[in-house]
């Protein structure tokens, strides 16, 4: 990212015709919104989130900006900073490897535990995942790509059956995505991912948590690489 202040909102990502088409409250659809755009690269890492702007095109209140604003800086989305205000989380590559590490060793034992704690329908559930995940593999939209790995996570965390563990992976889930979406993005790498994990729950059906422990950490380092090195690329 250049030095000095991060790049306001350039053209409108969105419009107000996208709030209101769905049954939920007009905070959560913001939040949703923002979200994608963020996710989806529509607003780049560093770019300031300006609530006037916001509220100009996004046709809400200031009052509801600013709560979309407190609740993606809650999940690590948005930072805000001293007299500049909201801007897109920009990860260093030093936290995004601390971030993978995290995910490697937590996730590893979420594996584990499912091996050893989940139903025969958690484990249909997880295969089913992986099939959606490999369908969406050579789908150009990233949204449904992220949906499907979200479905995954969930099935596993569930199927974990250890309410720590689902709480601390919870408080990493936001900036965990912004990294999944940006390996995600790199041509190839939907596919690689979708074996990989295909990999993770044939080891689960067969029963053996240390295959499948082995394989979920195999898929995260790879993750990491593709990662790690788009964030080099973009520095």
């Amino acid at each position: 990212m250049n030095a000095g202040s991060p790049p306001a909102l350039g053209r409108p990502t969105w419009s107000s015709d996208q709030i209101g088409r769905v049954a939920a409250p007009l905070r959560e659809q913001v939040v949703t919104l923002v979200r994608d755009a963020i996710l989806g690269f529509r607003l780049a890492p560093g770019q300031r989130l300006v609530e006037r702007e916001l509220v100009e095109q996004i046709g809400v209140s200031r009052a509801t900006v600013r709560e979309v604003l407190r609740q993606l800086a809650a999940e690590g989305l948005v930072t805000v900073v001293p007299q500049r205000g909201a801007i897109v989380t920009a990860l260093s590559a030093d936290d995004a490897a601390d971030l993978y590490e995290m995910r490697a060793s937590l996730e590893a034992l979420a594996v584990q535990r499912f091996v050893q704690r989940a139903t025969p329908d958690q484990v249909v559930a997880l295969r089913e995942a992986v099939a959606e995940i490999e369908r969406t593999a050579g789908v150009a939209e990233s949204a449904e790509q992220l949906a499907a790995k979200d479905r995954f996570y969930e099935v596993l965390f569930r199927g974990s059956g250890s309410e720590p563990l689902q709480q601390t992976l919870a408080g990493l889930q936001a900036r965990v995505r912004l990294l999944r979406a940006s390996s995600l993005s790199e041509p190839g790498r939907p596919r690689v991912a979708a074996a990989e994990l295909a990999a993770v729950v044939d080891a689960v059906e067969a029963g053996d948590s240390a295959a499948a422990a082995a394989a979920c950490v195999h898929h995260i380092q790879s993750a990491a690489r593709t990662a790690l090195a788009r964030l080099g690329a973009d520095g």
